[in-house]
């Protein structure tokens, strides 16, 4: 398997282990000691002698047979020749704990190219450099060949951190959360072994329930997204991602590119490969705490019981606020509940058992509602009154648990932080929460969970294309040293791609333009096309509403007149003479390409509020069908879409139709750069998509290579 030499080693050498205290070297054998390794320790250092016990090898040529592991703690300098001493022992897997690498600079980037191309030349998998270690806390192999701080907890989390210092950070928290885990890999400077590499090796690990991933960067997206899709299908993988992506946004020309800054790519890579992406570290515990704790619901119906009408109508909010459902409970459930709850207790949800509710009733309202078949999920909240303790309640939730561990149960305790002390000195078997907000915050991750495991594959549709056509427009802007395409070369491009444009043509002279209006019919839109001048608003270009043929004529004078007098006239190819699509709904679509991602197709609102309301989404390209109609979903303007306030409604497979080609269109031709569509018109006629204008920029240099 592929990192069974490293996590289920039969034996383990520490290459550099000492014998002087609180120095790597001495601390890694330690605690291999001290977890109950199950195998052979073997220290290795140029003295000999006894380390902590154990024999100490002079070299690794000298260590017995069956060694599968060694962890190198020696200096930078010497660690190619600790990994050919190994290879040359038949030890398969690498842990380099040494820094002094890339993390340098430039020579120490050298020494590890050297370092990945012996290891891979010699068949061998390696973890690091410059890492924390690595742990497997299954009791039949008790590896740990790590320094963090404290000793691990066996659990149910496979744990992957780029950073050994937040990591071991993120093993204490853990642990004062009473998370355990199965295994742990800090994987340090990523040489060899990555996230990726973790995620493949635990896919089919009945041991690791769920995936946390700390990850600075995405070396290798397109692979990321190929094993991520499919791993969580099968179990939740959270990542907390930080750092920036290298896309500038302030260099971007196009709308689409100026609202692609940040780290849109690596969001849009995490919603499209199922991964549950947290902000923080507080977000990342709280996830992990309710799927350590609570299986996947069928569905996305809570009930609340409480003991304090104010907290239960703020919890509602919170469900609702996440767009889950209130359960709707059955009127024989009402009926039990009544046989016992006071007359003053409400039995609607959320249930209110009202300040009084002693353990008991907590009890039976909890296995009451937990019975219901509305009934998927169930969050319990408590409040301190009249002596009922806190504790108590909480064991009693972990029996009901026990008792019916088929569908989700979170607890909210509004009380002392000693109860939460309390917990981590105790086996806990269900989440708990300081506040509701916590609580319904980690209810959707397990229904976002669910979801993500329903959803579809997808399929990647191949669309018709009219590819010659494409090429040759790009062509001849190559060969005239222009890095944009004009208006009418972008839309022809479009439409060659099977993008409904609207009609229009193209006119050199007032004749000509009245000729082509007289074609497509009055009212229309003129608007200039030029080889110099991209943004045709900033200079009056665009002239709309024009009903007719003196109207166009004197638009089409004032026009020329202008931009002679702006010096405009050189660069341009004439004017568009375009139908008025008639049109209240304008949107917004086009690529972004991120120098590490790739293309992103990006979707929202358009016209002139794309860049003040910014209610836009993205998705890396290239899109299933399923990615493309998650994104239209994805935005709040979707009601417009759908028929709101009386709207046609958009012909929805059409809009989708024309993300995936636009997606085709840059995945294919990877010398597009950034495309606009804006407007993206939705008819009121007939509801089709329409796109009025589009703007395409370009690497000339890739389009004469792909030539």
């Amino acid at each position: 398997m592929l990192l069974d030499s490293i996590l289920k080693p039969r034996a383990v050498a520490v290459v550099g282990a000492s014998t002087r205290p609180h120095t790597i070297g001495s601390d890694l054998l330690k605690r291999l000691i001290e977890f109950g390794f199950k195998g052979g320790i073997y220290p290795v250092n140029p003295k000999g002698g006894e380390i902590e016990g154990l024999r100490a090898y002079k070299t690794v040529a000298d260590l017995p047979d069956g060694v599968d592991l060694a962890v190198i703690v020696v200096n930078a300098s010497r660690v190619l020749e600790a990994v050919d001493e190994c290879h040359a022992k038949g030890i398969k897997g690498l842990v380099v704990i040494s820094a002094g690498f890339k993390e340098t600079g430039a020579e120490g980037a050298k020494l590890e190219l050297e370092l990945l191309e012996r290891v891979r030349a010699h068949g061998m998998r390696m973890v690091g450099p410059n890492c924390l270690g690595v742990v497997n806390t299954n009791p039949e192999i008790s590896l740990d060949a790590c320094f963090a701080e404290s000793l691990p907890v066996a659990g149910d989390i496979g744990f992957v951190s780029q950073s050994g210092a937040l990591g071991g950070g993120i093993l204490n928290i853990l642990k004062d959360l009473n998370l355990g885990f199965a295994q742990f890999v800090s994987i340090g400077n990523q040489a060899d072994v990555n996230a990726e590499t973790a995620l493949e090796y635990w896919e089919n690990d009945p041991e690791v329930k769920q995936i946390l991933l700390y990850m600075e960067s995405i070396p290798d997206p397109v692979n990321f997204r190929r094993l991520a899709s499919r791993i969580s299908k099968k179990k939740p993988v959270l990542a907390l991602k930080a750092g920036r992506s290298a896309a500038g946004a302030s260099a971007a020309s196009s709308h689409t590119g100026s609202l692609a800054g940040g780290d849109r790519a690596a969001d849009a890579l995490l919603k499209q490969s199922g991964v549950i992406r947290e902000l923080s570290l507080r977000e990342l515990f709280s996830s992990a705490k309710v799927f350590a704790n609570c299986p996947i619901p069928k569905g996305d119906r809570v009930a609340i019981v409480t003991n304090s009408g104010g907290p239960g109508i703020m919890a509602t909010d919170a469900v609702c606020g996440h767009g889950m459902q209130m359960a709707q409970i059955s009127d024989e459930t009402k009926a039990k509940l009544r046989e016992f709850l006071p007359t003053a207790a409400s039995v609607k949800n959320p249930v209110d058992m009202i300040a009084s509710a002693p353990l008991d009733h907590y009890r039976r309202t909890v296995e009451t509602v937990l019975a219901d078949p509305e009934v998927d999920m169930v969050m319990v909240i408590y409040l301190p009154f009249l002596g009922l303790k806190d504790i108590d309640v909480a064991q009693a939730l972990m029996e009901i648990r026990a008792a019916h561990p088929e569908k989700p149960i979170v607890g909210v305790f509004m009380t002392t932080s000693e109860f939460f002390s309390k917990l981590s000195e105790m086996k806990v078997t269900v989440p708990f929460y300081m506040y509701s907000e916590e609580a319904a915050d980690a209810m959707k991750r397990l229904n976002d969970q669910r979801l993500w495991m329903a959803r579809p594959e997808g399929e990647f549709p191949e669309l018709p294309e009219d590819t010659n056509r494409v090429m040759q427009i790009f062509r001849t802007a190559a060969n005239d040293g222009r890095r944009e395409l004009t208006t009418r070369e972008s839309l022809d491009v479009l439409d060659a791609a099977g993008v409904r444009i609207c009609r229009s043509g193209m006119a050199h002279s007032e004749d000509e333009a009245v000729a082509v209006a007289e074609k497509t019919g009055y009212p229309v839109v003129m608007k200039m096309t030029s080889k110099t001048t991209s943004h045709k608003t900033d200079v009056g270009g665009v002239r709309v509403g024009i009903a007719s043929e003196e109207d166009l004529r004197r638009e089409y004078r004032d026009l020329i007149g202008k931009l002679e007098a702006k010096g405009l006239l050189e660069g341009l190819e004439g004017v568009l003479i375009q139908e008025m699509v008639k049109s209240k709904r304008e949107l917004v679509t086009g690529i972004a390409t991120d120098p590490q991602f790739g293309p992103m197709v990006m979707f929202g609102l358009g016209g002139v509020f794309v860049e003040v309301l910014k209610d836009v989404a993205f998705r890396l390209a290239p899109l299933t069908d399923i990615d493309a109609k998650d994104l239209i979903h994805s935005v709040k303007c979707v009601k417009l879409l759908e028929g709101a306030r009386g709207f046609t409604p958009a012909q929805m497979d059409k809009v989708e139709e024309t993300l995936l080609r636009i997606s085709q269109l840059a995945h294919v031709h990877r010398f597009v750069k950034e495309l606009d569509i804006n407007p993206l018109m939705i008819s009121d006629k007939d509801g089709e998509p329409i796109a009025v204008d589009a703007r395409i920029a370009f690497d000339p240099e890739a389009v004469k290579l792909a030539l």
